[in-house]
């Protein structure tokens, strides 16, 4: 699609399903499925390496080997909807999402397992953009936000439900009941909506494979996302292997990022990012949702590795971030478009960033009430959050473009959550050693003063006692490291206020380049 191409009119349009609420059952179901198998593993890794006979270093390939094709997959929607419709892409990659849990749950090995969890992140990877898609073609332009709303509230409550359904799963049945359970989900989804949007017209073109641009996006994400998911266990450029991954990475993306700019019919369509509220809006989720994911990243483990949380107990404590957006996100589609989607987004990162400054005020008697209440109050803005950065995003695409535009807006947000996922476990490891480097240099065995008291925490053991001294040291570091990473995060939330600002309405969801202004 040259960047000279006249807009698309909408395939779908006039088109309505005999029923819209069982429709929207049906991808919402798909979509909160697709989302929430990308965490509902994490907390059952010890058990399924205990089962299948491997180590704890591989199973942790069941979730990096799901998170890298998904990567790779993502940008390639708009490419497949144009070649099989995206009615059929729906049916077809849920299809297969069906299948390839079954294998997941029929493993008997991690490489069987592993396998399984790659074709599966690969065929869950058009799920999510290709159901938003779907939703703004059914409903009509006034309630587009309504449907934006209820995938705003599965983005957020799904990764939620992971963790807790998984381990709850895991501990009263089995950890292949994690995948099983998708084999009834995934095909009454895939039926109804099949059968939902049976007539709706589409128009399908026979682009030509572009196989430049698929072996170096392929290559590049792939080597990317291993750099991401691997530098910290790695040493980062201390290991041979982060440095040749980031060196094949660089590379391949650079010629990607050449070949898709000058290429008359790219595989991903980079030209997209002519329009201006998809460069703004497109820049504010990504970097709202990396602060986001760090957010998410780092609770569960403060309060397990210092506050002495059980997986469960942490999963709760967090779990009410999603109350508030459950409550309001019916409120916030039906009423946010008589509002500047601009203001919503702020005053939502308002919100989020004022409960991170109040996290950064935590330490270590912090209770569990105050830890939940925060989540709470978090969740305004979560609800606000969402449903109007996506509406952005997607308010000056035209037609087709909304599928290509959603998988090349989420594949980015999915990027940034992986260079998030990095840069606080790294940050927060670094500024961890520099608060227990300056804590030893004033408190240790040896301070005037303190002998008497090592001893007496050892109960007269010298040794016990200095070996509990470093303990609460240890503890003490990593919570200032984890109050500096959120004291950022406010400031963080807070510069992307700017960036939502540099969009220009009508925000409608799918109003058209033409409508929305020249760009």
């Amino acid at each position: 699609m040259s960047a000279q191409a006249p807009a698309m009119p909408q395939p779908a349009a006039g088109f309505a399903p005999p029923s819209v609420a069982l429709c929207t059952v049906g991808l919402a179901m798909a979509s909160f499925m697709q989302v929430l198998d990308t965490t509902i593993a994490n907390v059952s890794l010890p058990t399924i390496a205990g089962n299948l006979g491997a180590s704890s270093q591989q199973a942790t390939w069941v979730i990096t080997s799901f998170a890298v094709s998904t990567a790779i997959a993502l940008p390639l929607t708009g490419w497949l909807s144009r070649r099989f419709g995206e009615r059929r892409l729906f049916v077809w990659a849920t299809l297969a999402f069906v299948i390839t849990s079954l294998l997941c749950g029929l493993a008997q090995s991690m490489g069987m397992l592993v396998l399984s969890r790659a074709l599966q992140g690969f065929v869950a990877g058009p799920m999510y953009p290709i159901t938003q898609s779907l939703l703004v073609s059914i409903y009509p332009r006034e309630k587009r936000g309504q449907a934006l709303a209820l995938l705003a509230m599965i983005t957020v409550v799904a990764p939620i439900c992971g963790p807790i359904l998984g381990g709850w799963i895991t501990d009263n049945y089995s950890w292949e009941w994690i995948f099983l359970i998708n084999v009834p989900l995934g095909i009454f989804a895939a039926l109804v909506v099949g059968a939902q949007l049976k007539g709706r017209p589409e128009h399908i073109d026979t682009p030509k494979m572009d196989y430049v641009g698929l072996v170096t996006l392929v290559i590049g994400v792939g080597a990317l996302q291993l750099v991401l998911d691997l530098g910290n266990d790695e040493d980062w450029f201390a290991s041979t292997k982060i440095v040749v991954l980031s060196c094949v990475a660089v590379v391949s993306l650079a010629v990607f990022l050449i070949w898709e700019l000058t290429d008359k019919d790219p595989i991903v369509d980079l030209r997209l990012f002519r329009h201006r509220n998809f460069r703004a809006g497109t820049l504010a989720m990504v970097v709202a949702y990396a602060a986001f994911f760090s957010v998410a990243l780092m609770m569960p483990l403060w309060l397990q590795r210092d506050m002495g949380y059980t997986a469960i107990w942490a999963g709760l404590a967090t779990a009410p971030i999603g109350v508030l957006p459950v409550i309001l996100a019916p409120l916030v589609g039906k009423y946010a478009s008589r509002y500047d989607m601009r203001m919503l987004a702020s005053i939502a990162f308002v919100f989020l960033s004022l409960t991170s400054f109040m996290r950064s005020g935590f330490n270590l008697q912090v209770d569990f009430q105050h830890v939940a209440g925060v989540q709470l109050i978090m969740g305004v803005g979560v609800a606000l959050f969402f449903m109007p950065v996506l509406q952005i995003l997607l308010s000056d695409l035209d037609g087709r473009e909304i599928a290509a535009g959603s998988g090349l807006a989420t594949f980015l947000r999915t990027l940034g959550g992986s260079f998030a996922a990095s840069l606080t476990t790294w940050l927060w490891a670094h500024r961890t050693q520099q608060h227990h480097a300056h804590l030893t240099e004033h408190v240790s065995v040896y301070t005037p003063g303190m002998q008497e008291q090592v001893l007496a925490m050892g109960h007269g053991e010298l040794q016990h006692g200095a070996a509990l001294l470093n303990s609460m040291i240890d503890h003490q570091a990593s919570q200032m490291g984890f109050n500096d990473i959120f004291y950022l995060l406010g400031w963080t939330f807070l510069a992307i206020i700017a960036f939502l600002w540099l969009a220009k309405p009508p925000f409608g969801a799918g109003a058209g380049a033409a409508s929305a202004g020249g760009h």
